[in-house]
């Protein structure tokens, strides 16, 4: 008798924890299988309500307190919701897309986060969009972001330039796989970026300095290369050739077996364009190869290499081409990343380099000729001279970042990140025709913390970032941004949000600014940084169950201590680098996504840009004086894009509109040309699959044969015309 009765009760106590388990485990996907990071994961019982979010691998573990049943309810914004009883674990959610899909971003707070959970209006180019729009060169797909303006001097392989909300055009972090791209002091050419190998791009605008320190001044655009996915390896390979004698190649392998997963590819992209030395071509080589090593470990090696030469004509539309001035360059990439994700604790630590070689050069000298245009002539004529300048550039960098998950309860879940980055920076400067190199070396550390605070509607972020530069010293970011959820769920109107950011941004000077030793543009060492100030606000509205979005964003940016040269000395000529440009600009963002029918989308955005110089970088320019318009960034922008996909065909239409703007001759026309007028341009695509995994493509750059120029001068290229096959295995 004394030994049944704790029989019994132990008996009836297994059955309450069997039906009734004190804590939840389980896995939130999406409807491909993929984990689905900071879902809403919600425990229903008798007793109560208790919540948390999937973490970066989408697992969940939540206490569900001893009740007579219980139920599991995950949701995410852009996702239809998913429900299960407590009775088999681990459990496993799944979520389906809804027509207007989210997407999960690392580029807005280097975690993964749902782009809805975070303040700004991030965009998002994924692998299908990449695939369907058929784009060789990366610019020509940021003109279809909101307060973008990409601007390419003439055809392709010309120098392209991108701003972002009225700042310079060196004032947008570029990264590959968290490998900084840019230049020291944040140039980067996008003539040679192509979208070979490419899994998404990821753009985040606003000041985002408190997280990637130098260069993040008005955005940050994130290069993810492409993974392999399934144990049978996936061949792909591509041809197609047109009109200007284009032609564009590429081949590529990936796959996954067992803890390896790899993936690689060659492109190359070449065309005469439409005059005498117009010439581009483009070689892309990429690979990524990941191990997984146990304990939550991966150990990922990713490279990447571009050469691109394009000869220079020139400003074509004034007078004769240059026959023999050329741009070469070749960028390589490596980085090298362990991370490992063990419960709560995330932690990442990577080391790459970034090198890029270039040269400029004009070795024979043409005759010389009078600029003229539309009955303006310029009072002397212009002289053809000599140069060859090269740049050798190698950008280290290491950075070690660990993140800190932990679950509140009411007071919501919290995520801690602290992160070291350090940048070590080595230039050459050579002209070659004299003979002269300059060398130049600073290395730069920053320090992050970033504080995450997520409950079921409202998500705030905070970060701040000490960075020491060896030029300038020492500088203070801090950055705020929250986003909260005044209504969510779906139907005919649905998830009303609202977000707002603020930020400091800070760019270091470039190696000519800083150690120049030509006394015409003399370096100076004492330069502080550029900064930017930058405020945002919007609203997002869902609609129609999720198969319409629109967005409104009201910014705010103030620009100082722009960097430029000042005469020092007339007789004889000297200049030197000082800060002394201040600019505003501020404006409104508008974009809309549409999915009203299965397989048809929609998208379509529009900018409105009031920009002001107040403080002038060149006291003798017309352009730049106090007073106009920021140089070359139009009031009013703008895109459409409209595409249907199926599982035999796919039609992708796409339009730029860019308003007028101030520009500059740079000719000495008389009267001279100050102003640039817009224009539309229009672009299309078609696949039509002829058998099994066999595509027909087509693509037509400049639909209408529109003639126009992005900076005076440079003649945009007219209609171009491919005709392929694509081929899968």
């Amino acid at each position: 008798m004394f030994a049944y009765v704790p029989i019994h009760f132990l008996f009836a106590l297994s059955l309450l924890f069997s039906t009734s388990p004190a804590t939840v485990t389980g896995i939130v996907l999406n409807s491909a299988g993929q984990p689905l990071p900071r879902a809403h994961v919600r425990i229903l019982t008798s007793d109560g309500v208790s919540s948390t979010f999937s973490a970066a691998d989408g697992t969940f573990r939540l206490d569900a307190g001893v009740a007579d049943s219980c139920t599991v309810e995950a949701s995410l914004e852009g996702f239809t919701t998913a429900t299960a009883k407590c009775d088999d674990m681990p459990l496993r959610l799944t979520l389906g897309v809804a027509p207007v899909a989210e997407h999960v971003v690392v580029s807005a707070t280097r975690t993964d986060a749902p782009a809805g959970q975070v303040a700004p209006n991030v965009t998002v180019f994924d692998r299908a969009e990449l695939e369907r729009r058929q784009q060789p060169l990366l610019s020509e797909l940021l003109r279809s972001a909101p307060g973008t303006t990409v601007v390419g001097t003439g055809a392709p392989g010309g120098v392209t330039t991108l701003f972002v909300r009225g700042g310079e055009s060196n004032y947008t972090k570029v990264l590959l796989d968290g490998l900084p791209l840019n230049e020291p002091g944040g140039s980067f050419n996008l003539n040679n970026v192509t979208t070979q190998d490419l899994d998404r791009v990821e753009f985040v605008p606003g000041a985002n300095s408190a997280l990637f320190g130098s260069d993040a001044m008005t955005g940050v655009i994130q290069l993810f290369t492409r993974r392999g996915e399934t144990a049978k390896p996936r061949l792909d390979a591509q041809f197609e050739g047109g009109n200007f004698n284009t032609m564009r190649a590429s081949a590529g392998v990936a796959g996954r077996r067992d803890r390896f997963d790899y993936s690689g590819a060659v492109s190359h992209f070449s065309t005469d364009n439409q005059g005498p030395n117009d010439d581009f071509t483009n070689l892309t080589l990429s690979g990524n190869a990941g191990i997984r090593l146990g304990d939550g470990a991966t150990l990922r090696i990713v490279g990447r290499s571009e050469h691109g030469r394009n000869g220079a004509p020139g400003q074509t539309a004034f007078g004769r081409p240059d026959l023999d001035a050329f741009f070469d360059r070749h960028d390589g990439e490596w980085a090298a990343t362990f991370d490992q994700a063990a419960g709560r604790w995330h932690q990442r630590a990577s080391y790459g380099l970034a090198a890029s070689h270039q040269r400029s050069a004009n070795l024979q000298l043409d005759p010389p000729y009078t600029p003229s245009f539309e009955g303006r002539i310029a009072p002397f004529e212009f002289f053809d001279f000599a140069y060859d300048s090269r740049t050798d550039l190698h950008r280290h960098h290491a950075t070690y970042q660990a993140d800190l998950t932990s679950n509140a309860g009411t007071a919501g879940t919290h995520v801690d990140t602290a992160l070291v980055d350090w940048d070590g920076e080595r230039a050459t400067l050579t002209d070659a025709l004299a003979g002269v190199a300059t060398p130049a070396s600073r290395d730069n550390v920053g320090l992050s913390f970033q504080h995450q605070a997520l409950w079921s509607r409202a998500f705030v972020t905070t970060g701040l970032r000490i960075e020491h530069n060896a030029s300038f010293g020492d500088a203070v970011v801090p950055r705020i941004a929250a986003a909260y959820y005044v209504r969510q769920g779906s139907g005919a109107i649905g998830s009303t949000r609202v977000s707002g950011s603020a930020g400091l941004g800070i760019k270091e000077p470039t190696v000519l600014q800083s150690f120049s030793l030509d006394p015409a543009f003399l370096g100076n060492p004492d330069l502080k940084p550029e900064r930017s100030r930058t405020f945002d606000a919007g609203v997002e509205q869902r609609l129609a169950s999720d198969r319409v979005r629109l967005n409104v964003t009201w910014f705010a940016n103030r620009y100082r201590d722009l960097i430029s040269t000042q005469t020092t000395s007339f007789d004889p000529f000297r200049s030197e680098y000082f800060n002394i440009g201040l600019t505003r600009a501020r404006g409104l963002e508008t974009s809309g996504d549409v999915a009203l029918v299965r397989g048809v989308h929609a998208r379509a955005g529009y900018t409105f840009l009031d920009s002001e110089i107040l403080e002038s970088t060149s006291e003798f320019s017309d352009v730049l004086k106090a007073g106009n318009w920021a140089f070359r960034r139009p009031r009013h922008s703008g895109y459409v894009q409209a595409a249907w996909d199926s599982s035999r065909a796919s039609i992708d239409l796409t339009g730029s509109l860019v308003g007028r703007r101030v520009d500059s001759d740079f000719s000495s026309l008389d009267p001279p040309i100050n102003f640039n007028d817009g224009y539309q341009r229009w672009d299309l695509r078609a696949s039509a699959r002829a058998v099994r995994e066999i595509w027909i493509t087509a693509a037509v750059d400049n639909l209408a044969d529109r003639s126009y120029m992005e900076p005076l001068g440079y003649p945009a290229l007219g209609r171009c015309v491919r005709i392929g096959i694509k081929a899968s295995f």
